[in-house]
């Protein structure tokens, strides 16, 4: 739904609660990331994923009869399930990276998410990538290979995993950019989890496990964590601009070292802790571009002074 300036206007006047907002976003995304590094190994990733994608069915469910009731729009199955594809593979390569690499890791890098919707953006559908925003994915890059460091370190097949779940699922975001055009969020979210349900399920199949009531819980967890973070973020953006509360964001990474050394004995690096807070700098700066663009575009130029 577009926002009209007056609302936008009064969405700027809350940045406090926007930040609230971001800071139980954040944390919610954590306990996602701590619970399932907690399963570790013990269950296949590609069942893992299944269960967790699963409960979040059974949590939209009320959405999915709603939906079926008042049927697609035009062009959202098809939409949705190109979504569901590249979304199914980024939560593999997700789940595959989180139980093998360090939380703080795992965080790191998925902060390119925002800055390879801005390369794809670009590439599939146009929009302008000015000198600014280049130097600025430039910027971002960096950060990553802070964090990564080849040469310096071994890269594993978990870095390398998590790097590709974050091209997956950028493309998972741009799927969505077209969806919301012909379509709410609630219904856009709830097929969402149909299809990578559906997506995971063969994946699932062929690795299946017997799985014990407290898996299940856990994995139930998860998806109500995920399900109370998507909702907190939805709240932060709808409170205050996105050049407001996108930096609340690094403190996620903040979260998740604590809770690797904390609670995994994961030894914290504070070199992540760079290339992460780079990698967010980056990404600050293009959505506080956008936000100045934007305002450009709604403000109309004052009329000419006749002196």
């Amino acid at each position: 739904m577009v926002r009209s300036p007056s609302e936008l206007d009064a969405a700027a006047a809350r940045p406090v609660a926007g930040v609230l907002w971001m800071l139980a976003s954040g944390l919610s995304f954590v306990g996602v990331t701590g619970v399932v590094r907690y399963l570790g190994t013990d269950l296949p990733t590609a069942q893992a994923a299944f269960l967790r994608f699963l409960w979040g069915v059974i949590f939209l469910s009320p959405s999915l009869v709603s939906l079926a009731r008042r049927g697609l729009p035009p062009g959202f199955l098809r939409l949705s399930l190109g979504r569901g594809m590249v979304h199914t593979l980024a939560v593999l390569f997700w789940f595959y990276a989180m139980a093998r690499i360090p939380v703080a890791e795992v965080t790191a890098i998925g902060f390119l998410n925002p800055v390879l919707v801005t390369v794809g953006a670009a590439l599939l559908f146009g929009e302008a990538l000015a000198l600014r925003r280049m130097l600025a994915i430039g910027v971002a890059v960096f950060g990553a290979l802070v964090v990564l460091r080849p040469g310096l370190r071994e890269v594993t097949d978990g870095h390398v995993a998590q790097i590709a779940a974050a091209f997956f699922f950028a493309a998972s975001y741009l799927f969505a950019k077209r969806l919301t055009r012909v379509a709410g969020a609630g219904s856009v979210v709830a097929m969402l989890s149909l299809m990578v349900t559906l997506g995971l399920l063969p994946f699932a199949v062929a690795v299946w496990q017997p799985v014990s009531l407290v898996q299940l819980g856990l994995l139930a967890l998860v998806a109500g964590f995920a399900t109370v973070g998507h909702y907190c973020m939805s709240s932060a953006f709808a409170a205050a601009p996105m050049a407001v509360t996108q930096p609340v964001i690094f403190l996620q990474l903040v979260w998740a070292t604590l809770l690797g050394t904390l609670i995994f004995g994961e030894k914290a690096d504070p070199l992540v802790l760079l290339g992460g807070g780079i990698i967010i700098a980056a990404v600050s700066y293009i959505t506080w571009r956008e936000h100045v663009l934007r305002r450009k575009v709604r403000t109309p130029s004052p009329p000419a002074t006749h002196l």
